[in-house]
């Protein structure tokens, strides 16, 4: 069966396809020829994520599934959420979205924050959401060479390295958007029963 991501964003692409291999076979917007840039205006990620897969099944009426995630910070009132890739301004600046969000903290002991995943399915024309989310803690440097985003400065509860220290096979295991793929990939399944 085939599915559409509807991403520009390879590193979720690699992620997604390591994790649904085998039952599904995952188009990418790169393999479509697709590079329109899909706007993220909504204050939500689930209207985000709906917005997109709703955007990218109407130029092929096929079914598509897009997610939006963000970095939940208990002490900056839930930021940087929905703005997560552009926090500093400047669109997937990695580099500068985690140098804000530590100047942000600097003297805060509530380091508690969230990984969020919100994924939208469009199937048969019809509209699901399904979520994932993973507790842990904001660290003051960032570490690990893996990963993307936020990964390097986060650490999920129960473990002591950050997500950019652990390897994708060890992520897609744990993470937010495994937990979010897991409910998409169980409903998938009871529909092609």
């Amino acid at each position: 069966m085939e599915l559409i991501i509807a991403t520009h964003n390879e590193n979720k692409v690699l992620e997604f396809k390591k994790k649904l291999k085998g039952k599904y076979s995952i188009i990418s917007l790169r393999d479509l020829n697709f590079n329109q840039d899909i706007p993220e205006n909504e204050n939500t990620l689930k209207k985000n994520a709906i917005y997109k897969s709703k955007f990218v099944h109407r130029h092929f009426d096929s079914n598509v599934f897009s997610d939006d995630t963000g970095l939940e910070i208990e002490a900056l009132n839930n930021e940087p959420g929905v703005k997560s890739a552009r926090y500093s301004g400047e669109k997937n600046n990695t580099q500068k979205n985690i140098e804000l969000v530590l100047s942000k903290l600097k003297g805060i002991t509530n380091r508690k924050a969230r990984f969020k995943t919100v994924i939208s399915l469009i199937f048969n024309n019809e509209n699901y959401c399904f979520e994932g989310i993973v507790n842990g803690t904001i660290i003051d440097t960032p570490k690990g060479e893996m990963g993307f985003g936020y990964d390097p400065i986060f650490v999920a509860d129960n473990m002591n390295k950050t997500f950019a220290e652990i390897s994708l096979e060890e992520k897609n295991k744990i993470s937010h958007r495994a937990i979010a793929v897991n409910k998409l990939i169980q409903f998938l399944n009871r529909k092609l029963i």
